[in-house]
């Protein structure tokens, strides 16, 4: 697939989305607008159906709603809260290393460079770029599964890792599509083009999509 062909298509879906439900972390920032907030979303939300991550977050803002209030937090209560969503004792680590990390190493603050949320025990690209993106309104590239599979489905990439995805894109994707094409393609993959059972008779990209294991 050509870039002038991924341009057109994003474009159509960006329209598209305006009507279906945003993903948790585009929610997060559009609520509450905070750094902090959005980066606990994001490692909430990893290898999480947005349903849960959703209730979950919810139930954890009503205790952790500060820096402090992560840091203050035992072990054993926050697992409590959000033991439904994947790998939630890991994810604890991640949220505890976070809230040490702050606090010794960047002055109680979410740092807004990439380097440094990728110095976090825990923390990975996706989560940093998603970070960058929605916490500081900086480009970055976020490449989750969806986006992953999604690209390679149509060769515009070919790339065997989230990763690979992601330096691909960055040599060849347009910059004014760094910060939206995670949204808009998790969204897509979560209702349209699925990992399974893509629903493409109901595609409203279907004319344009290169993918051979298309159902039509």
């Amino acid at each position: 697939m050509e870039t002038e062909t991924l341009d057109r298509i994003l474009r159509i879906l960006e329209k598209w989305k305006s009507n279906v439900k945003n993903p948790i972390v585009e929610n997060v920032k559009k609520e509450f607008n905070d750094p902090f907030l959005i980066l606990i979303a994001t490692i909430l939300s990893l290898r999480t159906r947005d349903s849960v991550t959703e209730k979950v977050f919810e139930k954890l803002h009503k205790r952790v709603r500060t820096l402090d209030d992560l840091e203050s937090i035992k072990t054993e209560e926050l697992e409590k809260i959000i033991n439904s969503v994947g790998f939630y004792k890991n994810k604890v680590k991640t949220l505890k290393e976070i809230a040490k990390n702050l606090k010794e190493k960047h002055n109680g603050k979410v740092p807004d460079t990439l380097d440094e949320l990728l110095s976090i025990k825990g923390v990975g690209r996706k989560t940093a770029n998603l970070v960058l993106i929605e916490g500081f309104d900086k480009y970055g590239i976020c490449v989750d599964t969806h986006v992953h599979r999604i690209l390679n489905w149509w060769g515009y990439v070919s790339a065997k890792t989230p990763d690979e995805t992601e330096m691909e894109l960055r040599k060849k994707l347009p910059k004014r599509w760094w910060k939206k094409i995670n949204n808009i393609l998790v969204t897509f993959g979560q209702n349209i083009c699925k990992p399974v059972s893509p629903k493409c008779k109901n595609c409203p990209v279907l004319k344009l999509c290169t993918y051979s294991g298309k159902r039509i």
